[in-house]
């Protein structure tokens, strides 16, 4: 979800669920020592809980990078083992590194002994010619033994040398079974599912057998599905949809008057009226005027104005 889960864009679905789990954007080790940390990892505090999500394979850094995310107030490091872009292979993070359990073990080890929120690790089932049932209970039982308890599955393997990050999360065929199996050879660890879950009929179906869901195009995608969220998986208070772009309209014209352009406010809310009358309008209407430099939040206004009140 690298240039999507922004902080604006976590805000935004903050507004459409207040329990569930909001995750990062991948940000290198290197970049959080060395870079703006602000820019980087700055966020509001209604987002909780918020991990951050960490890419690296140098325990050192990564610690140090973990250090600072924890003194920045979030809730949980998690360590990217899972994508499979050219760009992460080429700075052996992501994926590539299911090759190299004990690598993996060591990184998150170092993590944890730097800091008192927990260490999560985010995989694959197994990557290029690994048969998934050694591989996945490898990096598992490793990570195990060295302290984590929590891991987010994406239950498709990941093909390196040939398919592109978007038929990573296609072509690979999912394999439900194996994570439900090692959550059953697990009974202690939190396991996590993601990969092909794209409404929350299919998570309902897939909590029966694990301890958690993770959506992330879906949501992206469809952002009000995630307003069902409080009340069908956590039995809190329903949300709606339109209570959220109100909440959001607010947020719009502070970030506005502290010089966020619109257009990297309202790029993550194009898809939340998906299915209502007036949605096409809608889309269209932010499409063509939130680019503009001056455009401020009564062009939002004015885009929810083709959008039929529910």
């Amino acid at each position: 979800m690298m240039e999507w889960t922004d902080r604006h864009c976590r805000m935004f679905h903050r507004m459409l669920s207040s329990k569930a789990r909001l995750y990062t954007e991948m940000v290198t080790a290197q970049a959080v020592i060395r870079g703006d940390r602000v820019k980087l990892l700055g966020f509001d505090a209604r987002e909780h809980p918020v991990a951050l999500q960490l890419g690296g394979s140098d325990p050192a850094l990564l610690a140090e990078a973990a250090q600072i995310g924890e003194d920045f107030g979030y809730d949980e490091i998690n360590l990217n083992v899972g994508c499979p872009s050219d760009r992460v292979q080429s700075g052996k993070f992501g994926a590539c590194l299911m090759l190299e359990p004990e690598l993996v073990a060591d990184c998150v080890a170092a993590m944890a002994a730097r800091v008192r929120i927990p260490v999560t690790v985010k995989c694959r089932i197994g990557v290029d010619d690994q048969e998934p049932e050694v591989a996945l209970r490898q990096v598992i039982a490793q990570c195990k033994a060295a302290g984590t308890r929590i891991f987010v599955v994406h239950a498709r393997k990941a093909i390196l040398g040939g398919l592109s990050p978007k038929e990573n999360r296609q072509v690979p065929p999912l394999d439900y079974a194996l994570v439900y199996a090692v959550k059953q050879e697990n009974p202690e660890l939190t396991i996590v599912l993601n990969g092909g879950v794209d409404d929350l009929d299919a998570a309902e179906k897939c909590l029966a057998h694990v301890d958690g869901v993770m959506l992330g195009r879906a949501a992206y995608q469809s952002p009000a599905l995630l307003a069902e969220v409080d009340a069908r998986l956590f039995g809190g208070a329903p949300q709606t949809v339109d209570a959220a772009m109100a909440a959001f309209l607010e947020y719009v014209a502070q970030k506005r008057v502290e010089g966020v352009p619109l257009n990297a406010l309202t790029r993550h809310i194009l898809g939340v009226f998906h299915g209502r009358k007036g949605a096409r309008g809608f889309r269209r209407f932010l499409s063509e005027n939130a680019t503009r430099h001056e455009a401020g939040v009564e062009v939002l206004r004015e885009a929810l104005s083709f959008v039929a009140v529910t």
